[in-house]
């Protein structure tokens, strides 16, 4: 199976742009969706709107201090990283790569991200 391109879309011209709350997560617009940028340790990560396990905003979570996004409504983490669930519930966070450029901070996509083919289309949900 060959792997699927990404498709790299600007979300700023510059990091300081986007408004990131106390927690550290700012949410933005891709492909007409809601997506969280989160900021730990200097290395920036973007991540789905929505916990795939019952729909918590994750905007309104926090990261804690391993690295993980914490859903605010049953406490769920999620590697930044990975996307993998590492509080044991077995569930998976769809997660897309960033680039700081000179030219702006980019979002790399999948041509059919935010579709049932990626996996759980749900997430998206705004």
């Amino acid at each position: 199976m060959m792997e699927e391109k990404n498709i790299w879309y600007k979300i700023s011209e510059h990091i300081n742009e986007l408004d990131f709350g106390g927690n550290n997560i700012a949410v933005i617009q891709v492909k007409g969706k809601k997506i969280c940028v989160a900021k730990f340790k200097e290395e920036f990560f973007t991540f789905v709107y929505k916990c795939p396990h019952a729909g918590g905003i994750l905007a309104d979570g926090h990261i804690d201090a391993l690295g993980n996004i914490v859903c605010p409504l049953h406490r769920y983490k999620y590697n930044l990283q990975n996307g993998r669930n590492v509080s044991g519930e077995g569930y998976y966070l769809n997660h897309w790569p960033v680039e700081l450029r000179e030219d702006g901070v980019y979002i790399g996509m999948s041509a059919s991200a935010g579709t049932d083919e990626e996996g759980s289309g749900a997430n998206w949900v705004d």
